[in-house]
């Protein structure tokens, strides 16, 4: 059985090889990640520059573009047969609420949904003031490795992927794995004004994390409880009952 491995973190990031050590009890792993780090890009592909595909050892390669272009890339020239998976991640950071809309980690899973192949995005719940070095790789893998072999054998409904999200802590430490509802995180809105050396302005954007809205059963509050979350997420974005609640145009 064949596994694909991608990410948004770049081809370098540390989740990489627990990711593929864990997954490697399935079957043969390929990992196709962007060469540098592509967070926030969301679903973007690139469409009016080159690519560049370099092979950085066997099952390895590193694309010069988004997430999304890995795993299209990945399925449509570097792997000769479809893969049973996609896992994309571990991402160094979670992705739990409205986070999914921007997430890269996600997108690349998405793609794989896009073209019938099952998939699944895992990320890690950090305290950035973390070293990379020192975050639960492994307890994060090992979920990862759960979640996938279920996929395997049971399989998804079309156009769904499972979005995880893992507390950074040793394994024996979590509260448990449980299913989610897609919740609503709140950020600190901020645009930070600064000026370059020659005195001229540029901009950050975004803020840190301030809460959760306390959802019942949702990612973000289930996941500060101690818990890994699994949530399925789905490609078609219609809201079903504002559809029937809406009034005929014409």
């Amino acid at each position: 059985m064949r596994i694909l491995i991608s990410n948004d973190d770049g081809i370098h990031a540390a989740g990489l090889r627990p990711l593929e050590q864990a997954l490697s009890a399935l079957g043969e792993v390929w990992v196709v990640a962007p060469e540098r780090e592509q967070s926030a890009q969301s679903h973007a592909l690139t469409m009016h520059k080159p690519l560049r595909i370099r092979r950085k050892e066997p099952r390895w390669y590193s694309v010069s573009g988004t997430p999304a272009d890995c795993v299209y890339v990945a399925l449509h020239h570097l792997l000769d047969q479809a893969p049973a998976i996609v896992v994309s991640g571990i991402n160094r950071g979670a992705n739990l609420g409205n986070d999914v809309l921007y997430s890269g980690t996600v997108a690349a899973a998405m793609e794989a949904t896009l073209h019938g192949v099952p998939a699944v995005a895992v990320s890690l719940y950090v305290e950035w003031g973390t070293g990379e070095r020192d975050h639960s790789w492994d307890t994060a893998a090992q979920v990862a490795l759960k979640v996938a072999q279920r996929v395997v054998n049971d399989g998804l409904p079309p156009r769904v992927l499972l979005n995880v999200n893992v507390p950074d802590r040793p394994a024996h430490e979590l509260s448990g794995v449980r299913n989610a509802s897609m919740g609503v995180r709140h950020y600190e809105a901020q645009v930070d004004e600064r000026r370059d050396p020659r005195g001229r302005r540029y901009y950050w954007i975004g803020g840190r994390h301030e809460r959760f809205e306390a959802i019942k059963d949702s990612d973000g509050p289930l996941i500060e409880q101690g818990y890994a979350t699994v949530t399925p997420i789905r490609a078609d974005m219609t809201s079903y009952a504002a559809l029937k609640a809406m009034k005929p145009w014409g």
